[in-house]
Protein backbone atom coordinates (compact mmCIF):
# COMPACT_ATOMS: atom_id res chain seq x y z
CA UNK A 1 0.00 0.00 0.00
CA UNK A 2 1.31 3.43 -0.52
CA UNK A 3 2.33 5.71 2.07
CA UNK A 4 0.26 9.08 2.60
CA UNK A 5 2.51 10.91 1.12
CA UNK A 6 2.31 9.77 -2.55
CA UNK A 7 -1.66 9.84 -2.31
CA UNK A 8 -2.66 12.30 -5.73
CA UNK A 9 -6.15 11.90 -6.12
CA UNK A 10 -8.37 12.70 -9.08
CA UNK A 11 -10.86 15.34 -9.29
CA UNK A 12 -14.08 13.97 -8.11
CA UNK A 13 -13.11 10.72 -6.54
CA UNK A 14 -11.98 10.04 -2.44
CA UNK A 15 -9.09 7.90 -2.28
CA UNK A 16 -9.01 4.62 -0.31
CA UNK A 17 -6.43 4.96 1.57
CA UNK A 18 -7.79 8.33 3.30
CA UNK A 19 -9.35 5.62 6.17
CA UNK A 20 -7.66 7.66 8.97
CA UNK A 21 -6.73 11.48 10.73
CA UNK A 22 -3.14 11.11 9.31
CA UNK A 23 -4.01 10.33 6.07
CA UNK A 24 -6.46 12.71 5.52
CA UNK A 25 -4.33 15.56 6.92
CA UNK A 26 -1.60 14.27 4.43
CA UNK A 27 -4.45 14.71 2.04
CA UNK A 28 -5.48 18.02 3.18
CA UNK A 29 -1.34 19.56 2.58
CA UNK A 30 -2.00 19.00 -1.25
CA UNK A 31 -2.56 22.83 -2.58
CA UNK A 32 -4.35 21.05 -5.52
CA UNK A 33 -6.77 18.84 -4.22
CA UNK A 34 -10.31 18.76 -6.13
CA UNK A 35 -13.13 20.89 -4.76
CA UNK A 36 -15.56 17.29 -4.57
CA UNK A 37 -12.70 15.68 -2.82
CA UNK A 38 -12.53 18.29 0.29
CA UNK A 39 -16.36 18.40 0.20
CA UNK A 40 -16.43 14.73 0.54
CA UNK A 41 -13.92 14.87 2.64
CA UNK A 42 -16.55 17.58 4.86
CA UNK A 43 -18.87 14.76 5.03
CA UNK A 44 -17.55 12.40 6.72
CA UNK A 45 -18.28 12.07 10.46
CA UNK A 46 -15.34 10.10 11.41
CA UNK A 47 -12.98 12.36 10.12
CA UNK A 48 -14.87 15.55 11.42
CA UNK A 49 -14.30 14.22 14.98
CA UNK A 50 -10.73 15.38 14.46
CA UNK A 51 -10.51 19.31 15.43
CA UNK A 52 -7.24 19.19 12.99
CA UNK A 53 -9.14 17.89 9.97
CA UNK A 54 -11.80 20.85 10.32
CA UNK A 55 -9.44 23.64 10.29
CA UNK A 56 -7.76 22.04 7.73
CA UNK A 57 -11.18 21.66 5.29
CA UNK A 58 -11.74 25.18 6.12
CA UNK A 59 -8.45 26.62 5.42
CA UNK A 60 -7.97 25.02 2.34
CA UNK A 61 -7.69 26.96 -0.64
CA UNK A 62 -9.83 24.56 -3.34
CA UNK A 63 -12.43 24.02 -0.33
CA UNK A 64 -16.00 25.65 -1.79
CA UNK A 65 -17.19 28.97 -0.42
CA UNK A 66 -20.28 26.99 1.82
CA UNK A 67 -18.44 23.93 2.76
CA UNK A 68 -16.30 26.38 4.57
CA UNK A 69 -19.41 28.41 6.10
CA UNK A 70 -21.02 25.62 7.32
CA UNK A 71 -17.96 24.13 9.46
CA UNK A 72 -16.41 27.35 10.46
CA UNK A 73 -19.08 27.35 13.74
CA UNK A 74 -18.08 24.04 14.49
CA UNK A 75 -14.29 25.11 14.88
CA UNK A 76 -12.50 26.00 18.23
CA UNK A 77 -11.59 29.59 19.58
CA UNK A 78 -8.12 29.77 18.12
CA UNK A 79 -8.79 27.77 15.17
CA UNK A 80 -11.22 30.45 14.45
CA UNK A 81 -8.68 32.93 15.50
CA UNK A 82 -6.16 31.48 13.09
CA UNK A 83 -8.41 31.69 9.62
CA UNK A 84 -8.98 35.39 10.64
CA UNK A 85 -5.22 35.77 10.03
CA UNK A 86 -4.84 33.30 7.26
CA UNK A 87 -2.72 35.29 4.64
CA UNK A 88 -4.03 34.25 1.41
CA UNK A 89 -8.03 32.94 2.48
CA UNK A 90 -10.74 34.24 1.32
CA UNK A 91 -12.21 37.69 2.90
CA UNK A 92 -15.48 36.69 3.31
CA UNK A 93 -14.53 33.49 5.15
CA UNK A 94 -12.27 35.25 7.26
CA UNK A 95 -14.77 37.73 8.46
CA UNK A 96 -17.04 34.88 9.06
CA UNK A 97 -14.77 33.57 11.78
CA UNK A 98 -14.10 37.34 13.20
CA UNK A 99 -18.18 36.91 13.29
CA UNK A 100 -18.26 33.83 15.10
CA UNK A 101 -15.30 34.51 17.29
CA UNK A 102 -16.86 38.05 18.37
CA UNK A 103 -20.35 36.23 18.89
CA UNK A 104 -18.63 34.01 21.45
CA UNK A 105 -16.40 36.30 23.75
CA UNK A 106 -19.00 36.21 26.25
CA UNK A 107 -18.69 32.42 26.72
CA UNK A 108 -14.80 32.27 26.64
CA UNK A 109 -12.77 31.59 29.67
CA UNK A 110 -10.43 35.02 30.40
CA UNK A 111 -7.10 33.53 29.87
CA UNK A 112 -8.45 32.16 27.00
CA UNK A 113 -9.86 35.96 26.22
CA UNK A 114 -6.54 37.63 27.20
CA UNK A 115 -4.40 35.58 24.76
CA UNK A 116 -7.09 36.14 22.55
CA UNK A 117 -6.97 40.15 22.76
CA UNK A 118 -3.12 40.06 22.38
CA UNK A 119 -2.97 37.47 19.22
CA UNK A 120 -6.10 38.02 17.18
CA UNK A 121 -7.30 39.92 14.06
CA UNK A 122 -7.26 43.81 14.88
CA UNK A 123 -11.35 43.59 14.62
CA UNK A 124 -11.44 40.84 17.32
CA UNK A 125 -9.09 42.67 18.90
CA UNK A 126 -10.92 45.90 18.95
CA UNK A 127 -13.96 44.41 20.27
CA UNK A 128 -11.84 43.15 23.26
CA UNK A 129 -11.61 46.72 24.02
CA UNK A 130 -15.39 46.44 25.37
CA UNK A 131 -14.78 44.12 27.73
CA UNK A 132 -14.81 45.30 31.68
CA UNK A 133 -11.68 43.32 32.34
CA UNK A 134 -8.53 45.37 32.52
CA UNK A 135 -6.28 42.28 31.63
CA UNK A 136 -8.47 41.91 28.35
CA UNK A 137 -8.57 45.43 27.14
CA UNK A 138 -5.17 45.74 28.27
CA UNK A 139 -3.96 43.40 26.29
CA UNK A 140 -5.77 43.87 23.27
CA UNK A 141 -4.30 47.62 23.43
CA UNK A 142 -0.48 45.60 23.23
CA UNK A 143 -1.73 43.60 19.74
CA UNK A 144 -0.30 45.01 16.72
CA UNK A 145 -3.13 44.30 14.61
CA UNK A 146 -5.21 47.02 16.46
CA UNK A 147 -5.72 50.16 14.55
CA UNK A 148 -6.23 53.75 16.30
CA UNK A 149 -9.70 53.85 14.50
CA UNK A 150 -10.78 51.15 16.73
CA UNK A 151 -9.73 52.64 20.06
CA UNK A 152 -10.93 56.16 18.92
CA UNK A 153 -14.49 54.22 18.28
CA UNK A 154 -14.45 52.69 22.15
CA UNK A 155 -13.31 56.21 23.41
CA UNK A 156 -16.56 57.68 21.58
CA UNK A 157 -19.37 56.10 23.45
CA UNK A 158 -20.95 57.20 26.05
CA UNK A 159 -20.91 53.63 28.06
CA UNK A 160 -16.71 53.55 28.04
CA UNK A 161 -15.29 52.52 31.36
CA UNK A 162 -13.21 55.04 33.53
CA UNK A 163 -10.68 52.25 33.40
CA UNK A 164 -10.28 51.80 30.10
CA UNK A 165 -9.98 55.78 29.53
CA UNK A 166 -6.68 55.68 32.17
CA UNK A 167 -5.61 52.49 30.04
CA UNK A 168 -5.19 54.72 27.11
CA UNK A 169 -3.91 57.97 28.85
CA UNK A 170 -1.13 55.56 30.28
CA UNK A 171 -0.32 53.67 26.84
CA UNK A 172 3.13 54.88 26.07
CA UNK A 173 2.23 54.46 22.21
CA UNK A 174 -1.15 55.09 22.27
CA UNK A 175 -1.55 58.04 23.86
CA UNK A 176 1.16 60.15 21.90
CA UNK A 177 -1.45 59.75 19.04
CA UNK A 178 -3.29 63.29 17.95
CA UNK A 179 -6.52 61.61 17.19
CA UNK A 180 -6.71 59.65 19.80
CA UNK A 181 -6.00 62.68 21.94
CA UNK A 182 -8.37 64.52 20.50
CA UNK A 183 -10.99 61.48 21.48
CA UNK A 184 -9.92 61.68 25.04
CA UNK A 185 -10.21 65.24 25.24
CA UNK A 186 -13.99 64.93 24.15
CA UNK A 187 -14.66 61.73 26.83
CA UNK A 188 -15.95 62.72 29.84
CA UNK A 189 -14.04 60.50 32.10
CA UNK A 190 -10.49 61.98 31.25
CA UNK A 191 -8.63 63.31 34.61
CA UNK A 192 -7.82 66.83 34.59
CA UNK A 193 -3.89 66.61 34.48
CA UNK A 194 -4.08 64.58 31.38
CA UNK A 195 -6.60 66.79 29.59
CA UNK A 196 -4.21 69.52 30.66
CA UNK A 197 -1.16 67.84 29.28
CA UNK A 198 -3.31 66.71 25.62
CA UNK A 199 -4.62 70.16 25.08
CA UNK A 200 -0.40 71.73 25.15
CA UNK A 201 0.51 69.44 22.29
CA UNK A 202 -2.48 69.90 20.28
CA UNK A 203 -2.95 73.20 17.70
CA UNK A 204 -4.91 75.81 19.32
CA UNK A 205 -7.52 75.85 16.61
CA UNK A 206 -7.65 71.80 17.23
CA UNK A 207 -8.17 72.49 20.93
CA UNK A 208 -11.24 75.11 20.93
CA UNK A 209 -12.80 73.12 18.23
CA UNK A 210 -12.86 70.25 20.40
CA UNK A 211 -14.00 71.90 23.72
CA UNK A 212 -16.96 72.90 21.54
CA UNK A 213 -17.92 68.96 21.33
CA UNK A 214 -16.70 67.64 24.39
CA UNK A 215 -17.98 65.96 27.28
CA UNK A 216 -15.79 67.08 29.54
CA UNK A 217 -17.35 68.38 33.20
CA UNK A 218 -17.57 72.31 32.67
CA UNK A 219 -15.25 73.57 34.89
CA UNK A 220 -12.54 71.53 33.41
CA UNK A 221 -13.29 72.56 29.99
CA UNK A 222 -12.75 76.49 31.71
CA UNK A 223 -9.58 75.73 32.54
CA UNK A 224 -8.44 74.31 29.36
CA UNK A 225 -9.74 77.09 28.02
CA UNK A 226 -7.83 79.69 30.41
CA UNK A 227 -4.83 77.94 29.95
CA UNK A 228 -5.17 78.09 26.22
CA UNK A 229 -5.71 81.98 26.27
CA UNK A 230 -2.62 82.24 28.33
CA UNK A 231 -0.48 80.68 26.47
CA UNK A 232 -1.65 82.60 23.73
Amino acid sequence: MSSPETISPLPGSLPNLVLDEDQALALLKSPDLAPDVLEQLSKNPALLKSRKIKLGIVAHQKTPRYVSLALIRQLFTFDLMRVALMPTGLPDIKRAAEEVLINRIETIALGAKVSLARRASGRVAGQLLLDSEPRVFSAALQNPRLTEVAIVRVLMREDTTVSFVQAVCRDPKWSLRREIRIALLLNEKTQMARALEFARSLPARVVKETMQRSRLPANIKSYLLKDLASRS
